[in-house]
This record gives C-alpha cells, structure tokens and sequence, in this order.
C-alpha cells in the first residue's frame, strides 16, 4: 500500500476507522480484537445499522503513530471476513 497519509497527517495522532460490513453481531468485537493486535487501547466503537439493516458500519478512533501503521490497520481490518470496506 503506498499513501499519502504522511503528507497530510502530523503523527502520532487519532484516526477513526469506518468500517463497514454484514450485520453481523460480532462485528465490533472482530474489529476491536483486530485493533488490539496493532494498536492496543480501550476502545468503544459505535455501530450504525444500514437502512435496510444488511450492513453495520462500525467507526472507532485509533491512535496512530505513523503512515506504516495506519495502513498496517487498513490492511488488517480489510481481511476480516465479514467486513466490506474500511474507510
């Protein structure tokens, strides 16, 4: 993955993470056991149903410390099974 995320942001900071995937239950808790492999912390994210209720959208803030680790983050919540798309 090559961002410009280094260019734009001023690290270490917070980032929140959109992701979005099937409505499934352990969604938030696949999300938040992801992130505490690549950025341990007490996270609390919020869940936001779509309007037919197929998809959730989880947004959790993360404290970043560089460009590597964001897309370490990006590319490790895209491969959880039920997730769709990470923004």
């Amino acid at each position: 993955m090559d961002t410009r995320f280094d260019e734009l942001l001023d690290f270490p900071c917070m980032q929140t993470f959109k992701v979005m995937g099937l409505a499934h239950p352990k969604l938030p808790q696949l999300v938040v056991e992801c992130l505490q492999q690549h950025a341990p912390g007490d996270y609390s994210p919020s869940v936001k149903p779509s309007s037919k209720g197929k998809y959730h959208a989880v947004s959790i803030g993360v404290r970043v410390t560089s460009k590597e680790h964001m897309e370490i983050i990006y590319t490790e919540l895209a491969k959880i099974d039920i997730v769709r798309v990470v923004l």
